[in-house]
């Protein structure tokens, strides 16, 4: 009898997966068969598709080989001038305009590589595409669509003609016939779209998709406001004898933080030294070891001060010891609903090395909360400008700059930079110090602060790009609202647009995580 037939060994197996990393060489070698003549992918473009929408890159393996790929992102189609360009659709290729609370899926790029063609690969993308739109809830799939052919009739027919002879099945074009059939519909024909496409004369056709299944999210197309309320602490450093007069200090301004309705309360860089008042430690470096074994306390009391009044709390700073034995300086969020999230400080500035040895994180976070995505960049990070940028390409809105500064000169350098980070990248920026003095703790005697809240400087938001800052050198609150629709608004069309006018042409940030 003969042995059964091992059919595995026929099958060829085709899936459509989420991009990654890996795939980014081999995307960029398809792109130059497909689209010969054309410029393709930079190795950035797709690293920033990755970090700002993932969902949203997808690719067609056959065998392990990628074979097909697509790329798309979600944007508010109203908020676009009718006659966009590609460029204009996709921050130039890195999609850093992706707006996760969007209506319309917008897709970038499909192609299918010339070897593997009729095997309904595109069919499986777009498909595939229409269950993303499905899954996020969007209204609609919008494309700008080559027509390839047309170069062929451009000496005979307008562009309004020749995809009226399509649409009619009069002329075939590989793009927009195949755009037809997989149901989308022409809404117009733009112009000077993709300016190195030279087979569509650079045309491109608008076409759209809608989803019948979406579920409206509210009366109205878009917010009139989005408000954010913060409430930063400009923190007195004194005496204590115990942790538990450190723990009533704290208890009391989130407090008042919870009962302003604040959405975060902010307080300031390594203000947990003040425990060091009590710790009876004269070395600098013996003192912030013992100092790190108060870490779990630390995040117990925050962690219940956050569940208890509402609020999500940026706690400042605290040194922490961690299994290599190394001492960091990280910044903790606790978030309203019990979770936890950390940021190191990346940069170390010459006197933590020199009294305490502290080590060095090197990974920038940026953080979901309930109020939108927020950075954390502890004092000297926010004089480093390339950080800032990095975190609002990964969607930062607003980034909390705790920090701890002897004098004038070392405060004014926290707070000229953190105004100018609001201005270079359009986002907010909070800087909460330090005042005070602990005479008996070595290296951590004098404070010198006045903590603000900045925005851009344009017409929509505050006057000076201030929204609120404290009195200098002393204890109290400044509460202050921020507005992230504005924030959007201005970003598309405000008096100048430093994220949009951006020339990747000729510089680019390489985040090498």
């Amino acid at each position: 009898m003969s042995e059964k037939l091992d059919l595995s060994q026929f099958e060829k197996k085709m899936i459509i997966r989420k991009m990654i990393h890996a795939d980014i060489d081999k995307i960029i070698h398809m792109q130059k068969l497909c689209f010969p003549g054309m410029q393709p992918w930079k190795t950035e473009h797709l690293e920033s598709h990755l970090d700002m929408f993932p969902d949203g890159q997808l690719v067609a393996e056959l065998d392990g080989d990628i074979i097909g790929s697509c790329s798309s992102l979600i944007i508010n189609f109203d908020e676009y001038d009718d006659r966009h360009t590609w460029d204009d659709v996709t921050d130039e290729g890195y999609i850093t305009n992706h707006n996760p609370d969007g209506y319309n899926l917008y897709g970038i790029e499909v192609m299918v590589h010339p070897e593997f063609r009729r095997m309904k690969v595109g069919h499986r993308l777009y498909e595939a595409r229409r269950e993303l739109a499905r899954e996020f809830n969007l209204k609609s799939i919008i494309i700008g669509g080559r027509i390839p052919n047309y170069h062929k009739y451009a000496g005979e027919m307008s562009p309004r003609e020749y995809v009226d002879s399509v649409q009619m099945h009069k002329i075939y074009d590989p793009v927009l016939s195949f755009q037809l059939i997989n149901g989308f519909t022409l809404m117009r024909i733009n112009p000077n779209y993709l300016p190195d496409d030279k087979q569509s004369n650079k045309y491109a056709t608008l076409m759209e998709w809608n989803n019948v299944d979406y579920r409206p999210k509210s009366k109205r197309h878009f917010k009139t406001s989005h408000p954010v309320r913060i409430c930063v602490v400009q923190y007195m450093m004194r005496q204590i004898d115990s942790f538990t007069d450190f723990a009533n200090q704290v208890e009391y301004f989130t407090d008042v933080a919870s009962d302003a309705q604040s959405d975060f309360v902010v307080f300031p860089e390594i203000f947990t030294t003040q425990l060091m008042s009590f710790l009876n430690e004269k070395s600098p470096s013996m003192a912030v070891r013992k100092l790190t074994d108060y870490t779990e306390e630390y995040i117990e009391l925050f962690t219940d001060l956050a569940v208890r009044y509402n609020v999500n709390i940026i706690g400042g700073s605290h040194f922490v010891k961690e299994d290599d034995d190394e001492i960091y300086n990280i910044a903790y969020l606790f978030r309203r609903d019990g979770t936890i999230e950390k940021q190191y400080k990346l940069h170390i500035t010459p006197n933590e090395r020199k009294w305490w040895g502290i080590s060095p994180g090197d990974t920038v976070r940026v953080f979901d909360t309930d109020c939108g995505k927020i950075a954390i960049q502890i004092c000297y990070d926010i004089e480093f400008p390339e950080l800032a940028r990095i975190a609002t390409d990964m969607g930062a809105k607003i980034i909390f700059t705790p920090f701890c500064t002897e004098d004038r000169q070392g405060y004014l350098r926290v707070r000229y930079c953190s105004q100018a980070r609001a201005v270079e990248n359009q986002i907010y920026t909070v800087i909460s110090g330090t005042v005070g003095n602990l005479p008996e703790t070595e290296n951590m005697d004098i404070q010198y602060a006045q903590s603000a809240i900045f925005a851009p400087s344009d017409f929509e938001f505050a006057r000076d790009g201030i929204v609120g800052e404290t009195d200098p050198n002393l204890e109290m609150v400044m509460i202050g609202d921020v507005d992230l629709e504005i924030l959007r608004r201005q970003r598309q069309g405000g008096t100048v647009r430093q994220l949009k006018d951006r020339r990747h042409d000729i510089y680019s940030i390489n985040y090498k995580k």
